[in-house]
């Protein structure tokens, strides 16, 4: 028999635990009538298991909640356990700002209410509290409308709440959830439009202002269809109907009310800057669960009620969320979802709306790629299909797609072809080959194959577009290192040449790294300057660690104080990464790594790195290949990666002080107590106590001073390498956002003729447009004199019709976004400064607005 554990999970799925039935009365009384044997000697471990399934296996709720209602009839006394330990976890929920258990909790309950373990009056309580909270928090002169997100989200989990118990609320105290309905309209009513500006997947949305719905106002609007159906939906099931008439005996249970936390209250003179730090760190805690990705026509998508796509989102999101440690799993629930009905598509916006999701995926993006891969195996009719379509769909607007969702799309999609032998009907795609090296589809293949090369090796992938030989065009040069040094063929031998030889005995040698130090400052530097010797001495260890991953790391670190005395400020940085970028110039995946490496081993500094990324080679590249921007996502990461780091440390060691402060103060008391039981004979003090213990209490008492100052000492050194990582991170800030500022200059087109993206993409068509009707007033047919038509609708022959400046423009300004967006936290402390030194009046409105837009600050407060 099946052990009570394995029938609460496996509850409603196809599973040996409940053999070759799949309905879900059976699995409900199959479980029931083990669960109530078992009561007995495993209440408290029953209740656990039970809540935490309801909590991590939420698309089966109203399976467990029908279940506590039929144990509810026979032990009232564990069912109002039950009740009181969900509204303590529902509690600590909100107090604790946990999205996902709030809305989960809320959930469970109305279907505990559909199973007549609470009154419906209870839930349309808890529903009450949360509706006055979001109503006061948007208030102006109550609250603090800056937190908007929260009371958005606690009213997306009142409506939320409703396609699960709707029918009965309204059956049973029609009055009451009325009440709240016109409640929530009134909220409605009051709040501001949630604009995605900066969080758009496609460009050109966070420029026009559509009257599309947010996602509340959206989810408002589908569960007024769906009350105006009848509350009838098929996506959600009520197994408690098969038993209503047995759970109407059952006794409800008293649901203690709770009480949603207290928001920062808004100062009456919040600035600007106060409001958008508060409203991004709002966004933050109350994200919103989705931002739906339409990619497919409605034509293909299935035909669903919109309540059901809403459900159907839920579920998968819920599956993505509380799996995400176990793929197999995670694809396994996804694919038997409790609904009557086909999904594949939904399924799949769903999945890519989450790998595309800005400001970032809810988890990595190798967690999605690996639950498509497991997808495309468990419905291998159906599935990939699909995916080949959604990426044809991106593919045909990857140049409106946002820059870090075509990095993300690019990643992801060369991965998974690395996972299914790389094959892609590429023919389809060959056309590229007639667009300018600047178009948006060439790169994408391009960035692509090359991200495929790094996966596997050249041939293979050169192999895989064999239907379409022309794209080896687009592939990454297959040469290995540049080494200028060489010593292979006719080259001609210098003496670099023989300084390079020697110094690569000496590696092999073993020769320690003070006597390289010496022999370069003896024998290389006075003699040839510092330019040689930096090429000898980098072109020759980079290629001693050419061969492997773990090469380049043994040569820098028993190196690192060579280069580190060769290299002492950000000049030499800078000369040092030019160095790196030449030796591994056919290789971008190398010099990337070699160049994060030595930042690490703080070789080079994030300063240094931004120098060489807006250097003139670099610049030229920047919309046409993702190398010089890869290099500069790693050093900014790094940066960023290194503060974090810190503040967990400081936060650890907090603890520790005050654990350590309690451990000191309770060893001291322990000592005070010893020595109070000295007595006195004669006139001289006598050990009460064990002289032994005494001096174990002493020692004790100092051993825990000791550690306690230790701990702070440490939490001193914590605290000012913090502060230095803070300096380092404004002052990259601020370097990246003028470099920024200078490039954009130089190369934008004056406000006047673009001062949008839109005519900023017209501006190539405008100019051919007018060379067009020049050269065609001009071209007269010799024979007859007959103008010669060659209007093609502003398009360049080679079908692209932007040009290589202004394309170099928007993919730029799309990066400016992409950084803002991803470091949103660290900027806005330094907003100031930026506004004072680079977001200046003179600062060209298309870099503002992108700046603004990443910080999802509206441009017109500024």
């Amino acid at each position: 028999m099946s052990s009570w554990r394995d029938l609460l999970l496996r509850i409603g799925d196809k599973s040996p635990e409940y053999g070759t039935s799949s309905d879900f009365k059976d699995h409900i009384e199959t479980c029931f009538g083990v669960l109530r044997r078992e009561l007995e000697h495993s209440e408290e471990e029953i209740l656990n298991v039970l809540l935490d399934c309801a909590e991590q296996l939420p698309h089966k709720i109203p399976l467990f909640g029908t279940l506590i209602g039929l144990m509810n009839l026979e032990n009232e006394d564990f069912v109002r356990k039950v009740v009181e330990k969900t509204q303590t976890n529902l509690q600590d929920g909100l107090d604790s700002g946990n999205c996902n258990r709030i809305r989960i909790l809320m959930r469970f309950l109305t279907v505990l209410m559909c199973s007549k373990v609470i009154q419906p009056s209870s839930l349309v309580v808890v529903f009450e509290t949360l509706l006055s909270s979001a109503a006061t928090t948007v208030d102006e002169e109550k609250g603090n409308p800056s937190w908007q997100a929260c009371a958005d989200f606690y009213i997306t989990c009142i409506l939320s709440c409703l396609p699960w118990g709707g029918a009965e609320l309204m059956e049973q105290v029609p009055e009451e959830i009325e009440r709240v309905m016109v409640g929530v309209e009134a909220y409605l009513s009051i709040r501001r439009h949630a604009s995605d500006t900066g969080l758009s997947f496609f460009e050109d949305d966070d420029e026009t202002e559509s009257g599309e719905k947010d996602f509340l106002e959206d989810l408002w609007s589908r569960v007024q269809d769906l009350s105006n159906n009848g509350w009838k939906l098929d996506s959600v099931p009520r197994p408690h109907l098969s038993f209503e008439a047995q759970l109407v005996a059952g006794k409800s249970h008293e649901f203690v009310p709770i009480s949603c936390p207290e928001q920062h209250h808004s100062p009456s003179t919040l600035s600007v800057i106060n409001h958008g730090q508060q409203k991004h760190e709002a966004e933050l805690k109350y994200p919103q669960r989705i931002r739906r990705l339409n990619i497919f026509p409605a034509s293909k998508a299935e035909d669903l009620q919109p309540i059901d796509r809403f459900v159907v989102e839920e579920y998968l999101l819920d599956v993505l969320f509380f799996f995400n440690g176990s793929r197999k799993e995670c694809a396994s629930f996804m694919v038997g979802l409790p609904v009557p009905f086909r999904y594949e598509y939904l399924m799949a916006e769903t999945i890519f709306s989450q790998l595309l999701m800005l400001p970032q995926p809810p988890f990595k993006p190798i967690y999605y790629t690996l639950v498509i891969i497991d997808l495309c195996k468990a419905l291998p009719g159906a599935f990939p299909a699909v995916v080949a379509g959604a990426v044809r769909t991106l593919f045909e607007k990857i140049a409106d797609l946002d820059m870090e969702c075509q990095t993300r799309l690019i990643l992801w999609f060369s991965h998974h072809l690395s996972n299914f032998q790389f094959i892609w009907p590429w023919e389809e795609w060959a056309y590229v080959l007639d667009l300018p090296k600047w178009a948006p589809q060439r790169v994408f293949v391009q960035e692509v194959l090359e991200r495929e090369v790094r996966l596997s090796y050249w041939d293979k992938v050169k192999q895989s577009i064999e239907n379409a030989p022309g794209l080896e065009e687009l592939l990454p040069p297959k040469g290995g290192p540049n080494f200028i040094f060489s010593v292979e063929g006719d080259r001609e031998r210098t003496e670099q040449h023989a300084l390079s030889t020697d110094l690569c005995n000496m590696v092999k040698g073993r020769a320690a790294a003070h006597e390289i130090i010496t022999w370069v400052e003896e024998s290389v530097l006075p003699v040839h300057g510092l330019e040689v010797t930096l090429k000898v001495v980098v072109q020759t260890l980079l290629d001693i660690g050419s061969k492997s991953f773990t090469h380049l790391i043994t040569v820098l670190e028993r190196y690192v104080q060579v280069i580190a005395k060769l290299c002492p400020d950000q000049d030499k940085h800078a000369m040092l990464i030019a160095e790196v970028g030449y030796y591994w110039k056919n290789n971008a995946q190398m010099a990337a790594i070699a160049i994060d490496r030595m930042m690490g081993y703080r070789l080079v500094s994030n300063l240094a790195i931004v120098r060489w990324v807006f250097s003139p080679e670099n610049i030229d590249q920047f919309h046409t290949s993702d190398h010089p921007w890869e290099v500069l996502r790693n050093a900014v990461s790094k940066t960023y990666n290194r503060i974090s780091d810190l503040r967990k440390e400081i936060s650890s060691l907090k603890k520790v002080i005050i654990s350590a402060e309690e451990a000191a103060t309770k060893a001291k008391i322990e000592l005070e107590v010893a020595e109070s039981k000295l007595s006195l004979v004669d006139g001289e003090p006598v050990l009460g106590e064990n002289p032994a213990k005494l001096t174990h209490f002493k020692s004790n008492a100092e051993k825990k001073k000791e550690e306690e100052v230790s701990a702070r000492e440490s939490l001193e050194a914590k605290d000012a390498l913090l502060a230095r990582a803070l300096d380092e991170n404004k002052a990259l800030f601020l370097s990246l956002y003028k470099n920024f500022s200078i490039v954009l200059t130089e190369r934008l087109p004056d406000p006047s003729r673009a001062g949008t993206l839109r005519e900023l993409k017209s501006t190539h068509a405008d100019s051919m447009a007018v060379d067009l009707e020049e050269s065609a007033a001009m071209e007269v047919d010799n024979e007859n004199g007959r103008q010669k038509s060659q209007s093609n609708g502003g398009r360049t022959s080679n079908g692209y019709n932007i040009g290589e400046k202004e394309q170099w423009c928007l993919s730029t300004l799309g990066y400016v976004k992409a950084f803002s967006r991803q470091y949103a936290s660290e900027i806005w402390p330094h907003i100031e400064k930026l506004e004072s030194e680079v977001l200046t009046e003179n600062t060209h409105p298309l870099f503002r607005k992108a700046v603004y837009c990443g910080l999802r600050r509206p441009n017109n407060q500024a």
